[in-house]
This record gives structure tokens, sequence and C-alpha cells, in this order.
């Protein structure tokens, strides 16, 4: 394979890889608790470049340096930074202030259920009591799934997440860490899975009611991004339109001679 022809592809590959993921960032830049992701790259294994029958020293076969053959993905990473709280005044909009994530009773459509772990705090209460967010999934509490008197005139949820209706305490939202976030990977848009490996431990993360955590998407700095890679993408094409030019010459014009 052509050299040229192999580290162009490798290069627009990996920038059309980070694009899809600024892709997604962007769209999910409204998404409440949503956590950016990116992706790093990283140079395939140095070959060392060897002298083959050079009758300038004896025919001894001789190295003369190294040469990479281009760049591979590395590995997708999430950021976990705080986003922006914003106020909505809704009873049932909590945001996490800190470390820590809502535990969700997630039902499959088998009728499975597991608990995933999310910072979107917009919920709502069902007829019966139970707080769940937009998909119907259920906020665990210190009880399992947490239910309100629905004739309470006032519900308050304090930052230790105890839940008060009419001043009368009901339930606890419990809230959880992880020591790594690398045992997380991501379920849907902004919840997420522990696998093999993780371990949890308390949070120390308060509650906020009646505001939400927004997307901690740097919009500016994704678009800025965004052309960059753009330009390294054009790049690559440019290299590989000079490259089939100059191996035209050689084949249809040199070869000629």
């Amino acid at each position: 394979m052509v050299r040229g022809l192999y580290t162009a592809y490798t290069g627009m590959l990996n920038e059309q890889k980070r694009l899809d993921i600024i892709s997604n960032n962007l769209a999910n830049s409204a998404t409440v608790g949503y956590k950016a992701e990116g992706v790093t790259s990283q140079a395939f294994k140095d070959f060392m470049a060897i002298k083959i029958r050079d009758e300038s020293n004896a025919y001894i076969d001789e190295g003369i340096g190294t040469f990479n053959p281009g760049v591979k993905l590395g590995e997708t990473y999430m950021d976990w930074g705080q986003g922006s709280l914003r106020e909505t005044g809704n009873t049932y909009d909590i945001a996490i202030e800190g470390n820590g994530f809502f535990q969700m009773r997630v039902t499959d459509a088998n009728g499975n259920s597991s608990v995933k772990y999310t910072r979107c705090g917009t919920f709502k209460c069902t007829s019966d009591g139970y707080i769940v967010d937009a998909e119907g999934n259920h906020l665990q509490g210190s009880g399992g799934d947490i239910q309100v008197p629905v004739d309470a005139r006032e519900i308050i949820i304090k930052e230790d997440g105890t839940i008060f209706a009419d001043n009368v305490p009901v339930d606890t939202i419990e809230l959880v860490d992880f020591t790594d976030y690398d045992y997380l990977e991501l379920y849907g848009d902004n919840m997420f899975n522990a696998v093999d490996g993780a371990t949890m431990i308390g949070a120390t993360g308060v509650l906020e009611q009646g505001w939400t955590e927004q997307s901690n998407v740097n919009v500016i700095s994704e678009m800025v991004s965004m052309i960059t890679i753009t330009r390294a993408y054009e790049a690559g094409q440019k290299m590989i339109r000079t490259t089939d030019s100059l191996l035209d010459s050689s084949v249809n014009q040199i070869g000629k001679v």
C-alpha cells in the first residue's frame, strides 16, 4: 500500500469519528444533565526503515530511522464537569450541585427492571404519587420507588434529599457516587450503567429543588473544534488527490519511457 494514501486515509477516518462526537455533543447541548464526550488520537507503532542490499556498505542491512504509518483512534472519554444550574421553579425539578447521581429504576421492553444512574433531574409526579422522569422511570429513595401523597398541598425537598409533604417527612432521595467513572457506560443520552468493577460510594453533592443542571457542552468551543476538524479532513483529501496524481504520472508518463 502506498504510504501517503494510507496515512491520509487514517487521518480522515480519525477526523470523521471526532466530528461524529462533536455533532452528538451539539445535538445534546440543550439536554438536561448531558455530559460532553471527547475522543483521543494516537499514532500507530513506529516501524524501523531498513536499507537492503546497499552496496555502499558491503551490502550490510542497516537501519535508517523510523517512520509512522498514520494515526488511529484512541478512546472515547466523558467530561464529568458540573453543568450550569437553571432555575425553573417546578416542584419536581431537582439539580445536583457537586458529585453524585440519581438512581432510576428502568424497566425494559421485556419487563425486566434495573437501576441506572443519571444527572438529569427533570421529574414529574404521577396520578398515584410516584416521582418519575419523562420516560416513566422511577426515582429511587431510601425505601425504593419514591411516592408522595397526591393530596399534599406543599412538597419540599431539602438539600440532603429529605422529602417533606406538608411538613411531614415521607422519603429521602438516595444519591450515589462512584470511585472511578471509567466503570460507567452511557445508556441513552443522559443515563449511565455501572459495569463490572464499579465501586459505589456515598455522594457529596447537594440537591436544589426548582432547578435543573444543564448540559456542560461548550457550544462555542465545539464549533471551533468542528471548523478545525473540517480543515484537517480537507487536508487529507488534498493529500489523496496529490498522491493519486503522482501515481498517475508515474504509471502513465514515466512508465512509458
